[in-house]
């Protein structure tokens, strides 16, 4: 089982050298891989570059940039980069975001995101495997009068999409090499999402696509006090239709109610489910959520279920 787990340094006094450090701490633990956010703050492409770096053998990926308020040019420069700097261990998510933080961020009309998703996906694929495009749709315009390619980069860099609905979810599997769905539970994994980005991929004769099933989870003995949190800082998630819909599929009335909170036993039968229900790889997020010690705790029992 592939194991990792989400980093989230932006309350310590330099976030890049804080997020290095714990990289380093993820990695002992047995992590294989590790993960960062994108929203106005931090570039993730960069901050991953600069971890994978900084810490050999660690996979690290971003998970994930919206793609309204991108250009696939721009993405495809920064994840090339990216990957040439971690000799091949980047993994680079793409999201179609929100209307809320893409209006009100970026002043532009969060319209047709499924489409603009489509037209990404495709100038992309032929940025990060060719170093060229020559795309032309009706959102998005991509196209290399000068090379693009970056060296040490040839291999090219696995896409996976934030994907949870039906439209999204069959062009990711159409289009991408993955998935990246949060708060979705094994029910809805098993019985939703997992079927149809296969299908998708299968139809589309592309290869059966990656699930890294992204987990709010932590090994606490304080698990009525850390889901109280939980309910607060995910209430966020449920004012978003997407994630409100994936939510009611798993089994849940709030975003706390898909978190995995308990002791080791608990989140190890937990993160078993998931692998039941399709994923390929789990990662953890929120494991600060309960402080160090049931954070460090947490990876230690990660890094041996992954063995």
């Amino acid at each position: 089982m592939v194991t990792g787990v989400a980093l989230n340094a932006i309350d310590a006094d330099n976030q890049i050298d804080a997020t290095v450090r714990l990289a380093h701490e993820a990695a002992a633990a047995g992590l294989r891989s590790a993960w960062f956010g994108q929203t106005f703050g931090v570039d993730s492409p960069q901050l991953a570059a600069v971890v994978g770096r900084e810490v050999p053998g660690l996979h690290v990926g971003t998970s994930a940039i919206p793609v309204f308020g991108r250009h696939p040019l721009v993405v495809s420069s920064q994840a090339l980069t990216a990957q040439a700097a971690t000799h091949g261990r980047y993994h680079l998510g793409l999201a179609l975001g929100t209307k809320l933080l893409t209006e009100g961020g970026f002043g532009v009309p969060f319209e047709r995101p499924v489409a603009r998703l489509r037209e990404f996906l495709t100038a992309l694929r032929q940025l990060t495997e060719t170093g060229t495009a020559d795309f032309h749709g009706e959102l998005l315009t991509a196209r290399t009068p000068i090379p693009a390619r970056v060296p040490g980069a040839e291999a090219g860099v696995p896409l996976l999409v934030a994907a949870m609905g039906p439209q999204a979810l069959r062009a990711s599997g159409e289009l991408a090499d993955g998935i990246l769905p949060y708060l979705a539970g094994p029910r809805a994994l098993s019985e939703h999402i997992v079927p149809a980005v296969t299908a998708a991929a299968s139809a589309a004769g592309r290869p059966a696509p990656r699930i890294v099933a992204l987990v709010q989870g932590v090994v606490t003995d304080d698990v009525d006090s850390v889901r109280e949190k939980a309910v607060e800082q995910l209430a966020f998630y449920e004012q978003i239709p997407s994630y409100a819909r994936v939510i009611g599929l798993s089994g849940g009335r709030r975003a706390a109610d898909v978190a995995v909170i308990g002791d080791e036993k608990t989140v190890a039968a937990e993160v078993q489910r998931y692998r039941d229900a399709g994923a390929t790889e789990v990662v953890f997020s929120g494991t600060e959520i309960a402080g160090d010690a049931d954070r460090r705790r947490t990876w230690a029992l990660l890094g041996e279920l992954a063995g």
